[in-house]
């Protein structure tokens, strides 16, 4: 334990995503990072400048081998686990039996022998573990918890859940180490876990059956040949076949990833650019799970791994109303558009976050709930987005959607019928119309005519860009 008025921490895997925690120890009163803890020195040496950048001094470089000499050694407060998913019970159990407090990157491991370790380590120690599901702490997630406790909607009856990771965000995982399930669980359990702790949150209840069902449908050489997007290479860097592969990851042009992967492979090997197309990949693209809760709710969940863009779709059905929530955390881009994203952004692939707006309305006649608030559109809705890499093999994408216009005629929620749309709407890949984010969520008492928004929230009137547009981005558990 700590033998300064210091907190002292240790940081456990040195990859990417354990920059974020580096960087924010190190600017923390009262904490200082005194040791790191990876099998590659040179990721270790990165994470060693960011300390120094920070005015902080190094910390000491440890073998993952004496990890158990490192805990008692330098006296550890606080231990931050961002290793590769399987690893992290390796160093989660010692830590909270030598009496640390422990943060492990989500998921908290990656199969159930492995969490009932954990799990029983916690109950015999009695010591503290966070598992980082930060997306309990987005303001608009807090707001969807706040509406269904208070009886927005009435008795939950049942939800959708939508999740898309676009051709950047969504190939990355087929890259590095995660196309592998004996490393990652598979996106079920590292990226979906994010989904599933935000339901069972929101409605305060656990699952109780659960039926699932994966395929790899868009990555890998099999499906990458039959769609006619393969390319004969093993990995991205020196390799001429990648030159014009649009999901392709240029190590080099990147500062940070080149330090940390490509100058590091000289130490053990991993490479951080394998071809999504190529093999061996484990991991699933296109998953669904039906689940039904205790208390009698049920959900359909669908995960997406290769869409033109990038978001959520959120629908929650309840005996006095139906809540949605829509946000668009990406527009479309081609997969391999590297650009200098702020710290946050995935690994360089820049993002653009405009936060969600919210929308209340009324379900039921005579129930004084808002009728068909105007919808505002960005300037971009009107334009067809190509992707011009795939137009050779999908010419059908070249038709153009045109929005049709929404009137206060036209309520967003009917009694008995679900928001009314411009009709039904195919969204191929390389096509994206619609790109302003919504939520909507039935209130009741909300005025005729105008929709209720959270206390300090401007109100917008008639069409035009979306004044909420240009939130802040969000953070998931990539590395």
């Amino acid at each position: 334990m700590s033998r300064t008025s210091s907190l002292r921490a240790v940081v456990v895997g040195t990859g990417h995503r354990a920059q974020t925690f580096t960087r924010d120890l190190a600017a923390r009163p009262g904490h200082r990072v005194v040791a790191l803890c990876d099998p590659n020195p040179t990721r270790m040496a990165f994470h060693n400048r960011l300390l120094t950048e920070a005015g902080q001094p190094p910390a000491t470089p440890w073998e993952p081998e004496r990890f158990t000499d490192l805990l008692a050694e330098e006296g550890v407060d606080e231990v931050v686990v961002t290793t590769v998913d399987a690893e992290h019970d390796r160093y989660i159990v010692p830590a909270l039996r030598a009496g640390c407090r422990v943060v492990t990157e989500k998921p908290m491991t990656v199969d159930a022998d492995r969490c009932a370790r954990i799990l029983d380590t916690v109950r015999t120690t009695g010591n503290s573990l966070t598992v980082a599901f930060n997306y309990r702490f987005n303001p608009v997630h807090e707001k969807v918890r706040a509406l269904l406790a208070e009886g927005a909607v009435g008795e939950i009856l049942s939800v959708h859940f939508e999740w898309l990771l676009d051709t950047r965000h969504g190939a990355d995982y087929f890259r590095r180490w995660h196309r592998e399930k004996r490393n990652s669980g598979g996106l079920m359990v590292h990226k979906a876990s994010h989904h599933f702790d935000l339901v069972n949150w929101w409605l305060a209840d656990r699952p109780q059956e659960v039926f699932g069902y994966g395929r790899l449908a868009f990555y890998g050489p099999e499906a990458g040949a039959r769609h006619g997007l393969r390319r004969d290479y093993d990995r991205a860097h020196g390799a001429a076949a990648a030159a014009d592969d649009p999901f392709a990851l240029d190590l080099a042009a990147d500062d940070t990833l080149r330090a940390l992967y490509l100058d590091a492979e000289r130490d053990d090997g991993y490479r951080r650019d394998r071809n999504v197309f190529g093999g061996p990949v484990t991991i699933e693209d296109d998953m669904a799970v039906l689940v039904r809760y205790a208390r009698g709710a049920t959900m359909t969940y669908h995960l997406t791994a290769y869409s033109p863009w990038e978001g959520y779709r959120v629908m929650v059905n309840g005996s006095a109303g139906r809540l949605e929530l829509e946000v668009e955390e990406s527009r479309w881009q081609p997969p391999r558009a590297l650009l200098q994203a702020p710290r946050g952004g995935h690994r360089g692939w820049g993002t653009a976050h405009p936060a969600p707006a919210v929308e209340a309305t009324g379900r039921h006649p005579g129930d004084g709930g808002a009728r068909g608030a105007r919808r505002g559109r960005h300037p971009d809705a009107r334009r067809a987005l190509r992707s011009p890499h795939l137009t050779e093999h999908r010419d059908r994408t070249r038709r153009r959607a045109r929005p049709r216009r929404r009137t206060r005629r036209q309520p967003l929620l009917r009694d008995g019928a679900a928001r009314q749309r411009a009709g039904p709407r195919a969204w191929p890949l390389g096509l994206r119309t619609e790109v302003e984010p919504l939520l909507f969520g039935a209130l009741s008492g909300a005025s005729p005519g105008r929709a209720r928004r959270p206390a300090g929230t401007p109100v917008r009137r008639g069409p035009g860009p979306s004044p909420w547009r240009g939130g802040r981005g969000h953070r998931c558990g990539c590395r």
